[in-house]
């Protein structure tokens, strides 16, 4: 995907099931991880010539507006719901390319990602050392990222961890699912309760290790899936939160904090409004 921009999800999946991309002259699969001095051939792709538009005003602003920290090295956002944190499959402009469009002559990637539908802190880097110093730290999972969720029924504790691993899988259309299963990896995540709600329970979850969709998984294995989730929640519960006003799945990342260079790093942002008024609803 990194070599062939533009060209649709579904279009390399296809390439990718027929066989006609090869590592060392074998047919090469999804998850196939490339070492050094491997032969990758991708077949030529002819794609239509589509001049990208521009990045729409409304959401350039709402992304800048939500800018809460700067320096050299890092620029950071309160992403809002809705904005993925790249553009692809779908989406012409995620948050890193609407910041692109705000800051042209300014050298910005995108050091981690949120799904599109979870708010929250988001770093974007603005030098290579920032860049490499935090994945690295990622990689080693020396960064605290602390999220709020809210749990379907009542968890027998209020505080516990979740040592289940995942695996994950890609479907023919390119959408992504994780499960628990022992082939899977290592994955850990602390849960401790913020606040009774009925039926639910708003939690702070602190991933132990960064998977895709974990916490989402873990809170699904567990038997108390993440208010609102399309994918791993459970829809009757869903539709009652649904009539109480909630309309996306409730996961918020609400803190990132690391040590880099010798200084401390620590963002931590409030839950959004349309979060804090379905809580007010489902309270009363």
């Amino acid at each position: 995907m990194t070599l062939c921009k533009g060209v649709p999800k579904s279009l390399v999946y296809r390439i990718l099931r027929t066989g006609q991309v090869r590592i060392n002259g074998k047919r090469a699969k999804p998850d196939t991880r490339l070492a050094a001095g491997d032969m990758l051939r991708i077949p030529p792709i002819r794609m239509a010539e589509k001049e990208e538009g521009a990045a729409p005003t409304g959401m350039v602003k709402a992304v800048t507006d939500a800018i809460i920290f700067e320096d050299k090295h890092f620029l950071v956002i309160d992403k809002p719901v809705g904005i993925a944190a790249h553009g692809g499959s779908g989406v012409s402009h995620g948050a890193i390319e609407l910041i692109r469009a705000a800051r042209p002559n300014e050298h910005i990637e995108l050091v981690h990602r949120l799904d599109r539908d979870t708010s929250g802190v988001l770093v974007l880097s603005k030098s290579r050392a920032g860049l490499t110093g935090l994945q690295a730290l990622i990689r080693d999972n020396q960064v605290v990222k602390q999220y709020l969720c809210l749990m379907t029924g009542t968890p027998r504790k209020a505080k516990f961890d979740v040592n289940a691993p995942l695996l994950k899988s890609v479907m023919h259309g390119g959408e992504r699912m994780v499960r628990v299963d022992d082939a899977g990896k290592p994955s850990l995540t602390f849960f401790q309760e913020v606040e009774q709600y009925p039926g639910s329970r708003l939690m702070r979850a602190t991933l132990g290790t960064g998977r895709t969709h974990q916490i989402r998984v873990h809170a699904q294995y567990i038997g108390h899936p993440l208010a609102g989730d399309p994918k791993y929640g459970d829809p009757e519960a869903n539709k009652r939160f649904r009539a109480k006003g909630l309309k996306r799945m409730f996961l918020h990342a609400a803190r990132m904090s690391f040590d880099l260079d010798g200084r401390n790093y620590d963002f931590s942002v409030p839950l959004p409004d349309d979060l804090k008024l379905f809580l007010d609803n489902l309270r009363a």
